[in-house]
């Protein structure tokens, strides 16, 4: 008899644990389904942004090798039918037959590169500084810096015009690079970046004799190079589209830079849809370059002295 009873409690043990056992695999199952469905979502809506972002990109590439009648047919074919060369060449060569294009674009690339460098390099010294060095009224510097960003430049551009006007910088290099040496953005970026850098290696440093300006070259900037290179492409492309200050500034036609052409290019009656295109594929030539020349350190800036940190 006792056999028999314990033979029955193990068996209502086993169903007991059979029971356990199904309901953890569809509790399983269901987080497996759930997580399916969310990374189905996912995935889709990744796809349809990279549509909806590409889309206009994909359009100005195809369009510049079409002539002006297939690119207003619909609905519209996104491969070509053949490459239309001429759409490139009268860009370049415009209208008047000058070339002024080319220069437009040597203005450009002088006025973005100098502001680049200058505003890497000065943030990054201020940054530095701001960061590391403690002295009265540090925090007090810092939030007028800021400060300066809620002003809009519609604000200053006009007695920043007077200014440049005075001193005889209108019509040049000089004029268009100068109100751009320095951003707060930049100072922000780069002060930012510089609080999470480790104080132990710059002691160590001092103690072993080394001079700040050789901490700063040799330790600060080989280690800043990910938020350097996304101030940089920032930067540049501010003011590879800069369009306002030059269409002040320049007055010739050998000073103006690119979005200037652009926009007197594109009101000349003579110019069509697959030129206007053209124009605007080779501007965004050298963004996309520089961009994916430089991308893979987006990443790594978002995760770099995270181990440090934890």
């Amino acid at each position: 008899m006792a056999s028999i009873q314990n033979r029955a409690i193990r068996r209502d043990q086993l169903l007991n644990k059979g029971q356990v056992v199904q309901q953890y695999l569809k509790k399983v199952h269901k987080k497996s389904v759930r997580s399916v469905a969310v990374n189905t979502f996912v995935w889709v809506f990744l796809i349809i942004a990279a549509m909806y972002i590409l889309a206009p990109l994909v359009f100005m590439f195809t369009a510049s090798v079409m002539p002006a009648g297939d690119i207003m047919k619909m609905p519209y074919r996104w491969i070509p039918k053949g490459i239309y060369w001429q759409n490139y060449w009268q860009g370049i060569r415009g209208n008047d037959g000058s070339f002024i294009y080319l220069r437009n674009i040597l203005n450009s690339l002088i006025v973005a590169s100098t502001v680049t460098v200058t505003t890497v390099f000065l943030s990054a010294v201020t940054g530095y500084g701001l960061a590391k060095f403690h002295f009265k009224g540090r925090h007090i510097a810092f939030m007028m810096i800021l400060a300066t960003m809620m002003i809009p430049f519609e604000v200053i551009m006009i007695p920043l015009y007077l200014i440049i006007t005075k001193i005889g910088f209108q019509n040049s290099y000089a004029g268009l690079i100068a109100p751009f040496l320095v951003t707060a953005f930049g100072i922000f970026l780069m002060r930012q970046y510089y609080i999470t850098f480790p104080d132990e290696i710059l002691d160590a440093a001092r103690i072993d004799g080394a001079s700040e300006p050789e901490i700063f070259r040799k330790i600060i900037l080989p280690n800043s190079v990910p938020a350097l290179a996304t101030l940089a492409v920032l930067t540049f492309k501010g003011q590879w589209d800069n369009l306002l200050w030059p269409l002040l500034v320049a007055q010739s036609e050998e000073m103006k830079t690119i979005p200037l052409y652009i926009v007197r290019f594109t009101a000349e009656k003579h110019t069509d849809e697959g030129a206007m295109m053209a124009v605007a594929a080779i501007a965004s030539i050298p963004i996309l370059i520089l961009f994916f020349r430089l991308s893979r350190y987006f990443i790594s800036g978002a995760v770099v002295f995270s181990a440090r940190k934890e």
